[in-house]
């Protein structure tokens, strides 16, 4: 990501990071980056909230900071040369988010593919959400987008049912699957499933 925010020098990056109550040495890394990088800042969990808990936190701690806000997971499965293009919709084309969706699931189980495809066209059916298969919590949102979705009380959150209900325009991107740059998920099939 370091490499992208030189090549946007125009732009002023600020980077929070969320560590989600990890048991590995996260936290000792982000306060690392955060002393030797004043744009990194971080939150630490006192337990594993999930990943819903520690989106609506960094999302309600940039948006009185930021024009642009970005959710994006730190295993780098989100490719981070995307974002110029996400910026030239916004600002260009005068969309108020710039989504990302998944073309294709290689290398995951062929059932957790099947399901996911199938929660997709459920929802489709039963919601005024706008989803797409292969939807990925990486966006790009203006500051208006961020704070309508931080606005909302839902205790049970589902940020991508959220980003399309709140009817801003979006402009939505395709991406090759990439391979987790380190560790692997905790999201097994029963916990997908709840």
């Amino acid at each position: 990501i370091d490499e992208i925010s030189r090549k946007m020098n125009t732009y002023k990056f600020w980077f929070i990071f969320v560590d989600d109550g990890s048991s590995d040495h996260t936290l000792e890394i982000l306060k690392k980056f955060s002393e030797s990088d004043s744009r990194v800042t971080y939150l630490s969990f006192s337990k594993n909230f999930g990943k819903e808990a520690a989106i609506y936190a960094g999302l309600v701690n940039a948006v009185d900071e930021a024009d642009y806000i970005t959710v994006m997971d730190a295993d780098m499965q989100d490719p981070p040369e995307l974002l110029p293009e996400m910026v030239r919709y916004i600002g260009e084309e005068h969309y108020d988010s710039v989504a990302t969706r998944r073309v294709s699931r290689k290398g995951e189980p062929p059932i957790r593919s099947f399901f996911a495809r199938m929660f997709y066209r459920i929802m489709k059916k039963i919601s005024d959400a706008d989803m797409m298969d292969g939807a990925r919590d990486y966006r790009l949102m203006t500051r208006n987008m961020a704070e309508a979705i931080v606005k909302m009380e839902e205790y049970n959150r589902f940020s991508k049912g959220l980003y399309g209900w709140v009817g801003f325009k979006t402009k939505w991107i395709s991406f090759e699957n990439v391979e987790r740059a380190a560790g692997e998920t905790k999201w097994s099939f029963w916990k997908l499933l709840k």
